[in-house]
């Protein structure tokens, strides 16, 4: 027996209600509040779905939005992935979620993918330089949001963190506790988020007078083994420091990892600050202090500035959001003489 879908049509039979009537409900238009109640029903009744691809081509509207991201692996890139799909599912739209694995011809093939799904917008965390792919899709006059990374010479809206700011901070928690010689594990050295954490870290010495060490800075690549890697070699230096600042999350995950196993005393030998996740913060011992970035609201910021630009809501276009985080100051640090 092979059954047949339900069409628009059996719901105005069922209705009785005009097919345009359901048409305009079903395409997000307003109707009456008892027509709107019988629809609902209809459509729970007859198991009614509606064809994407053919409203999609009648309205030049998918209604899904494209969500490129340099890996999945990343626990803050997951986090903001959830809290934008959180609210476009309140507006109907639902997400094709591409994942790049940090290469950047992957990046341009993900894009031009999307697009081939008639996305209406895309919602991306850059991992190429290079904004081409970018320019593309806003040349087609599809909205982009971009996050954590502004590109040179793209103009659509940016969702940003204040990472100068962030660092600032939290190398500041261990200045005015006495620490001068500080280890920074920063990202790769052409990625915006990691030159703006080193400038949070140079400025603040530079306003507390003091001298910067070079050697104190050391460079990975957002990934759990450079953070293993750079704890242990920022422990081997002859004169090592007092403190260090992680980060990044899955850095932070490998500084523990060394410490751990060196069997270094938190924070009695060494004060220690690390990146993002507060539930492992509080499973680590002792309690971990962290920078938090505000994920929900990067996520929800995002989501809501491309529905407006699906409105055809184009004031303060292109907008630039930058978010602010937190320094939560937990037992991992100490004041020294």
């Amino acid at each position: 027996m092979i059954d047949i879908a339900a069409t628009i049509k059996d719901v105005a039979k069922y209705t009785g209600l005009s097919i345009a009537t359901i048409s305009k409900y079903i395409n997000g238009g307003n109707v009456l509040e008892k027509n709107k109640i019988l629809i609902e029903e209809a459509i729970k009744v007859l198991d009614f779905k509606v064809n994407e691809i053919a409203r999609g081509l009648k309205t030049n509207k998918s209604m899904t939005i494209g969500v490129l991201i340099p890996s999945l692996e990343n626990i803050f890139i997951t986090s903001i992935i959830s809290h934008i799909e959180s609210i476009l599912i309140q507006s109907g739209y639902s997400t094709i979620i591409c994942d790049c694995k940090e290469n950047r011809k992957l990046e341009q093939e993900k894009t031009e993918f999307l697009l081939s799904k008639m996305v209406d917008g895309i919602i991306t965390m850059p991992y190429s330089n290079n904004g081409e792919h970018i320019k593309r899709v806003l040349e087609k006059n599809i909205p982009v949001v971009l996050l954590d990374r502004p590109l040179k010479d793209v103009n659509c809206d940016v969702v940003l963190v204040d990472n100068l700011n962030a660092s600032y901070n939290a190398i500041e928690q261990l200045i005015i506790r006495g620490h001068k010689r500080i280890g920074i594990i920063c990202g790769s050295k052409d990625v915006y988020t990691s030159q703006e954490r080193l400038k949070g870290y140079l400025r603040v010495h530079e306003d507390y007078s003091i001298e910067i060490d070079p050697e104190l800075i050391k460079y990975g690549d957002y990934q759990i083994d450079s953070g293993y890697r750079l704890l242990n070699e920022l422990l081997d230096m002859e004169s090592r420091p007092t403190a260090i600042y992680v980060t990044n999350y899955e850095m932070t995950l490998g500084a523990i990892m060394a410490i751990n196993e060196r069997g270094v005393s938190i924070p009695d030998e060494l004060s220690i600050i690390g990146f993002d996740n507060i539930q492992m913060a509080k499973i680590v011992k002792p309690t971990l202090s962290i920078v938090v970035q505000p994920m929900q609201q990067i996520g929800e910021t995002a989501a809501n500035i491309m529905l407006k630009r699906l409105k055809g809501d184009m004031s303060n276009y292109p907008s630039m959001f930058r978010l602010k985080t937190e320094v939560l100051i937990r037992d991992s640090i100490t004041s020294i003489v």
